[in-house]
């Protein structure tokens, strides 16, 4: 019986890898028919370049795939091609801007193409999405080493600001000689997660428990409320001296969302939300540059007035708003709208509004409906986990991927103030694509460990002795 339930396990097992095999080289398909629709509006012209990047990204997606149909057979089959396909979607849309930026912006460093230096990117973070898959075993591998991650990630987090390095008002690079900059708070999402997992599995029942009552509202105890204060003010002295409100915003909501998730307790939602809101209104009055964000949101067409606040320097907040009315339903079509006029549009969270041009609210529906997804899998993978550390791991992945999405598409429509984000896999930036590609490998891992307790049948039990 359990040879038959356990080869039962590995038929279901292939079929989701020849699954996932199936949509991946559909994702790859999808992305080079964009390419070759882009190249001939725009050039007139099928790009000689494209059995080049035809190949390289099928090489990446099929060994991505390869390494999970012999190392995680049991995972999920939907996470990876939501992956490629984002990844590849991203690199057509940074080469349809670097065909524009190469015309318009002859004289500056605009000139020069990121779609190549992604191409490089995405072979680094797929074989390094690969080694993990490869080399971890299980998820619970990381929960030896929570707390030297979160060392690691606290370096790492105050490392820019001893770094000359200065992104549009905000220190979130580190730039070392001979080396090429990067951004390390994408790499600190990931370790502060895990961190949290760990902490949160071994402290859930004392985080639980109820102090007062205020206003019908069970208020945690104040003995439990001090390592929430001190990821608050972490948070806020990252808003402050790195004037980072993406990176903060994420850092502090992933914890509330997985403080929630292992406590059950609405009342730590509420006490964030407070937290949340008061400390970015206190910091938003009194740094510079995160008022002007706050500024740019609330009056963006102000930008055009002869006489308006000195906070409001740029006019991408507005240009945003008219790529977005300029797109409609449907778009312009590929290579047909004006992007380039956000002049870093191919090199930022600004993407998006390529997207909003050119493919319309169908495209933007498109988008998020393909991050929906992926965020579903990760909580539908958390819920599968039989153990407390994955369970919290695999939401704290998911809250991760939704938070930064929301941060970022909040920010380019005008919901929320801009936070200068990377929108996970389709911004050029190999630091975001390599951490989002590691996350997508633990996710992996995470639903390989859920599917293999779903279809492998459980050890015998041993024999009960009795007298």
């Amino acid at each position: 019986m359990r040879e038959s339930l356990r080869a039962e396990g590995r038929r279901r097992s292939g079929n989701h890898r020849n699954l996932e095999l199936g949509l991946v080289l559909f994702a790859v398909a999808i992305c080079l028919a964009g390419w070759v629709a882009t190249e001939i509006t725009m050039n007139d012209r099928i790009p000689g370049s494209l059995a080049g990047i035809g190949g390289s990204l099928t090489a990446c997606a099929v060994a991505a795939h390869l390494a999970v149909r012999r190392f995680a057979r049991y995972a999920d089959p939907l996470i990876l091609p939501i992956a490629v396909l984002l990844s590849g979607f991203g690199l057509m849309l940074q080469h349809r801007l670097d065909i524009s930026y190469a015309l318009v912006y002859k004289s500056t460093y605009q000139r020069f193409p990121s779609a190549p230096s992604q191409v490089m990117w995405m072979f680094i973070a797929v074989l390094a999405a690969a080694a993990l898959i490869v080399f971890v075993k299980h998820h619970r591998f990381f929960q030896r080493y929570v707390y030297v991650l979160m060392v690691g990630a606290l370096i790492l987090l105050a490392a820019p600001v001893f770094s000359p390095t200065d992104s549009y008002g905000a220190k979130r690079w580190i730039k070392l000689p001979g080396m090429p900059s990067f951004e390390p708070d994408e790499f600190v999402k990931l370790a502060i997660t895990i961190f949290f997992a760990g902490y949160l599995m071994a402290n859930r029942d004392a985080l639980a428990l109820v102090g007062r009552k205020v206003w019908g509202l069970s208020l945690p105890r104040g003995r439990n409320a001090g390592p929430v204060l001190a990821i608050w003010v972490i948070s806020l002295l990252v808003l402050i001296f790195e004037r980072d409100l993406g990176t903060s915003l994420i850092f502090f909501g992933v914890f509330i969302v997985m403080l929630y998730i292992a406590t059950e307790r609405t009342s730590w939602v509420v006490f964030g939300l407070l937290m949340a809101v008061g400390g970015a209104a206190v910091v938003g009055s009194v740094e510079p540059h995160v008022h002007g964000r706050v500024e740019a949101w609330l009056h963006p067409l102000d930008i055009y007035l002869p006489v308006h606040d000195k906070a409001l320097i740029s006019d991408q907040p507005a240009q945003a708003l008219f790529s977005f009315g300029t797109g409609h339903l449907l778009g312009t079509g590929l290579g047909q709208g004006r992007p380039w006029l956000i002049s870093f549009a191919g090199r930022s969270d600004f993407i998006f509004t390529t997207i909003g041009e050119e493919l319309g609210l169908a495209g933007v529906t498109a988008v998020l409906l393909l991050y929906t997804l992926l965020i579903q899998r990760g909580l539908r993978t958390a819920v599968a986990l039989s153990d407390p550390f994955g369970k919290l791991l695999a939401s704290g992945l998911a809250s991760a991927i939704a938070l930064q999405v929301f941060v970022v598409v909040g920010g380019v429509t005008g919901l929320i103030p801009l936070t200068g984000k990377a929108l996970p896999f389709l911004a050029a930036g190999g630091s975001s694509l390599l951490a989002n590609w590691l996350l997508v490998a633990l996710l992996v891992k995470l639903s390989d460990a859920a599917g293999r307790t779903a279809l492998e049948p459980a050890p015998a039990a041993e024999p009960v002795l009795t007298a």
